[in-house]
């Protein structure tokens, strides 16, 4: 679970009501099935006429990459790579072959294969370029449709304010319940507001910030298959491939970098 992304939901809606009931608000004022209805059934209808059912029905993987934490294997990758550039160092680029059946993730699988079959570095690069453009592509979409819903929301909760006032102002027989009336027609624009600022909204801009992670992710074994290919000395590749993990390098090489900035040996002497 990712924590930080339940906890901003719960924190964000445990914050209004807290606030409401401390000016004195009563809790059940807040529940309007009517005002629901209008809102979130608008909002989910607007956002069903913007986009295909083709593009919804991956909605449940998207709320399941907003609420569950990714690694996207940077670490792993950083290991793995190395190793493989080692590998070659000594055997050749062939000998890489035996590998790929260790391999899970198919974006590195095809690209060492790509390698091993002697491809052109630049057709080599172009794949794997094409392969991220299409991730970045498809991630767009799921963040467009929160991105979307989060505009929609506010509309349709000023509509529902409206239609309650509407409904309120052809029926002034009772002037005593027209405040309480009045305060019922604005719970729409409330779901309205709220649910954009507090769930739409913030969850397109977690799926962005995921989508950058897997973005960097890929580009690093980009970089390293290409860096492979060339022949590169494996310590320059872990040159390389340290600009793109930054703080998920190895915990050992984080205590030399460390070491080093306090001006104090990377190993204690209890080792």
């Amino acid at each position: 679970m990712d924590l930080s992304t339940l906890i901003g939901v719960i924190a964000g809606i445990g914050a209004l009501v807290m606030g409401y009931l401390l000016e004195g608000g009563a809790l059940g004022a807040l529940f309007q099935f009517s005002a629901a209805i209008i809102v979130f059934g608008g909002t989910a209808g607007a956002v069903l006429t913007s986009f295909s059912l083709s593009d919804l029905k991956h909605l449940p993987h998207w709320l399941k990459v907003a609420f569950t934490s990714q690694t996207f294997g940077t670490a792993e990758a950083y290991e793995a790579l190395i190793g493989f550039a080692e590998k070659a160092r000594r055997e050749g680029l062939l000998s890489l072959e035996q590998e790929l059946q260790t391999v899970n993730d198919r974006f590195t699988r095809q690209g060492l294969q790509l390698v091993i079959d002697g491809t052109d570095p630049e057709i080599t690069e172009e794949i794997l370029e094409s392969n991220i453009a299409v991730l970045e592509k498809r991630h767009k979409v799921g963040i467009s449709v929160f991105e979307a819903a989060g505009g929609f929301g506010p509309t349709m909760g000023i509509i529902g304010t409206v239609m309650g006032l509407v409904k309120v102002l052809g029926n002034l027989s009772d002037p005593s319940a027209l405040s309480e009336s009045i305060a019922s027609a604005f719970i729409a624009t409330l779901y309205g507001v709220s649910s954009a600022n507090l769930l739409w909204l913030p969850i397109a801009t977690k799926l962005k910030m995921k989508d950058k992670a897997e973005v960097a992710a890929m580009e690093m074994v980009r970089d390293g298959i290409l860096s492979i290919q060339a022949g590169d000395n494996p310590s320059i590749l872990r040159e390389k491939l340290k600009t793109h993990v930054g703080s998920l390098l190895p915990s050992e090489d984080n205590d030399e970098e460390g070491a080093a900035a306090a001006g104090r040996p990377a190993v204690s002497e209890s080792r």
